[in-house]
This record gives C-alpha cells, structure tokens and sequence, in this order.
C-alpha cells in the first residue's frame, strides 16, 4: 500500500504549519518523524490520516485520495494511534481491543467470528490474551499502550499510524513499545509510521527518517543519512557528535551542545533573509 504526499500545506486557521510538502511513504518499512517541538510532526501525521483538514495538496493511498474516501473505507487501510488516546475509564482489555472492529461493523451488529479471530490475534501479538479480562486502567503505562496498539491491529490495518507512542513512559516500557513495533513489521509485515522526539531511538528502529524543520521537509532518507552533523545541526540547532551504536550498528547521537551565541545569531539572520526574499 503506498502513500504519496503531494504538496501538501496544513494549518489551524489562517496559520500554515506545513509547506508545500511532497514525499513517498515507504510500502512496509518503518518510517519515523522527527523534529524540534512545533515543527509540524504532529500536524503532519494527523493530516496524512485525515484527522485535521489540509489547506492545500493531496494524500494519496493506492492511488485514492483520502479526501474522497468513505471514512471506514480509509478505517480499513489505516489505523491511527493518537498521542494521547482518550480515556479507557472502565473498560476491560478485550473490550476496548474489540473497538477495533468498528470500520467492519454494520449497525449495531454483534461481534463475528472473524471480528473475535482478529481481537484474539491481536491480543496474542502484543502479548495480552492473559490480561483480557483486566480493567485497562489497572495496567502500568506500556502495558496500556499495548491495548491501544492492540486496538490498531484488530482493525486489521495494513499501515499503522502513531503519535510519539512512547510518551511518558520509562525507558523499559519504551523499548518495550518499539520492540513490538519492529516486530509487527517483521512478523507481519506491517507499514508503521510514528512520530518520536528521541532520534537514538528514531535511528535504532527505522528503515526511513522523515525530519522536518518549520514546517518544511529538511531530510528524507535512511538513519545513516539522517543521523549526520549537518542535517541534526538544521533541524535541532545542536553540535551533534555522531557514533555508531555498538549493538546495532547504526548511527547514534553520543554528545552534543547548543548552537549559541554569534554563530547563532548569524544563523537567524541568515533565516530571516531567507524568508524576506522569499515573501519578496
């Protein structure tokens, strides 16, 4: 299932927050968003899943544009896992995995047999089943972040969408979440794309990094051309030092340290001009 992204400007009102951006998702990868804090990530995986209206461009799924689609149709092809999904207050595990099979529900039927096929199946994937019964409240922080991407994966989705899933979570849970992550894409083959702030993490789990800077597309291309000096440099505003993760291999931001001072200064005044010329 490809994604194509074509020109694509989004915003909140008469704010654009995304530029005119144009890129492919890669068809059963890992791809991962990073960025500074208010560079568009969010606003950009929202978009691409039709969460929010863009103001311009297009989205296209195998060929489809979003914007035309019937919402459980898109449901069928995409599953999105909000940053912060609303509350599971008195819900049981299975219960709020069964949810998953809304998009294939017609009116107020009861559940299939292939409805409870697949909540058994994604409650086994990300290692649940014995916690079936239990109140989703009542599990510890990446326990319930499993619920929700079991959720995701009941729906039966080939491309899974997720906003910084390892938010407030320690760094166990966290490994734990992106652990099954990379595992739904190995095992099952499954597209996953995320936002994450960490890009050690963002470099160890992906095949493809998306980074943006004010809204724009600074860097596309895998962790070993994402993770260099030059592009963290643009992005973050930090002196990077760049390692390669002994266990993995893959490139890792060791040290690093803000960008201040005249250097910095000479770099806004560099922005500024930029974008006065470009208004011009």
């Amino acid at each position: 299932m490809k994604v194509q992204i074509e020109g694509l400007s989004v915003g909140y009102e008469k704010q654009t927050i995304v530029r005119e951006m144009s890129l492919q998702i890669a068809e059963g990868k890992i791809t991962t968003i990073i960025g500074a804090n208010g560079c568009g990530k969010s606003t950009l995986l929202k978009a691409i899943t039709r969460v929010i209206p863009y103001q311009g461009g297009n989205v296209i799924i195998d060929g489809k544009s979003i914007a035309k689609m019937n919402t459980k149709a898109l449901a069928k092809k995409l599953a999105i896992l909000p940053q912060n999904p609303e509350s599971a207050q008195g819900l049981l595990v299975q219960e709020l995995v069964s949810y998953g099979r809304f998009p294939y529900q017609k009116g107020l039927g009861s559940l299939s047999k292939k409805d409870k096929e697949m909540i058994e199946w994604a409650l086994e994937v990300t290692r649940l089943t014995e916690f079936c019964d239990e109140p989703v409240d009542s599990l510890s922080g990446g326990q319930r972040q499993r619920v929700w991407i079991a959720m995701a994966l009941a729906q039966g989705t080939e491309m899974i969408f997720l906003d910084e899933p390892t938010t407030y979570l320690d760094m166990a849970h966290q490994l734990e979440v992106l652990e099954l992550l990379e595992r739904l894409n190995k095992d099952e083959g499954r597209t996953i794309v995320m936002v994450l702030h960490d890009v050690n993490q963002a470099s160890r789990f992906s095949h493809e990094i998306i980074a943006l800077t004010k809204g724009q597309l600074a860097g596309h291309g895998t962790p070993e051309q994402i993770m260099t000096p030059a592009l963290l440099r643009k992005v973050f505003n930090i002196d990077a030092v760049i390692g390669n993760d002994p266990r993995t291999k893959k490139p890792i931001c060791i040290t690093y340290d803000l960008i201040k001072g005249e250097e910095r200064d000479e770099e806004m005044a560099d922005d500024f001009a930029r974008t006065l010329v470009g208004s011009m």
